[in-house]
């Protein structure tokens, strides 16, 4: 007898009022869904990334990290609702499985959503296999945060700093006399 994985159910977004972008992932890992927090693994490189690029520390309490990633207009979000998948590689999902999100009304919502990156390949691509509509935003895939990514960090923080930068807080300027 196979013993079918568990129907795993993704978490509600991470969002505030007015977002400018959108980081999607595919859907939770193991950890993630362990810790009810997204990007829950410790070696997954969100945190890092997004806490260098938005100044706060990566090992931050979770409501901290979050509420940072808020008020720099950042939501975050997966493409899936849910899905049968053994462990936590995005190649184990079922696909007859896959239920995404209901991006419809969630753009509507927040029409501020501006750029929405893809936490890797394979959310582009069940985004794109998934979801219809025509959003008036600009999709842009970056390479996944996940550890089993296996880029160097440094190139990894590159790329999303590049994707993120027209969005960062600019620094105080400091005048001189």
């Amino acid at each position: 007898m196979t013993v079918r994985p568990p129907l795993l159910h993704g978490f509600p977004p991470i969002v505030g009022g007015a977002p400018q972008v959108l980081v999607l992932g595919n859907a939770p890992s193991v950890l993630a869904l362990a810790k009810h927090q997204y990007y829950g693994n410790p070696r997954n490189a969100f945190w890092r990334i997004t806490g260098a690029l938005y100044d706060f520390d990566a090992d931050d309490p979770y409501p901290e990290r979050t509420a940072a990633l808020i008020a720099h207009g950042v939501a975050v979000w997966d493409v899936l609702r849910e899905c049968r998948r053994a462990g936590s590689l995005d190649s184990a999902v079922e696909p007859a499985s896959m239920v995404a999100n209901d991006f419809g009304p969630f753009f509507r919502r927040y029409p501020t959503i501006r750029r929405v990156l893809f936490n890797g390949a394979a959310a582009e691509k069940n985004f794109r296999r998934l979801v219809s509509g025509d959003f008036d935003v600009e999709f842009l895939r970056l390479p996944s945060t996940s550890p089993a990514q296996t880029m160097r960090y440094e190139l990894k923080l590159a790329a999303w700093r590049a994707a993120l930068q027209p969005l960062r807080q600019p620094s105080p300027r400091s005048e001189i006399d």
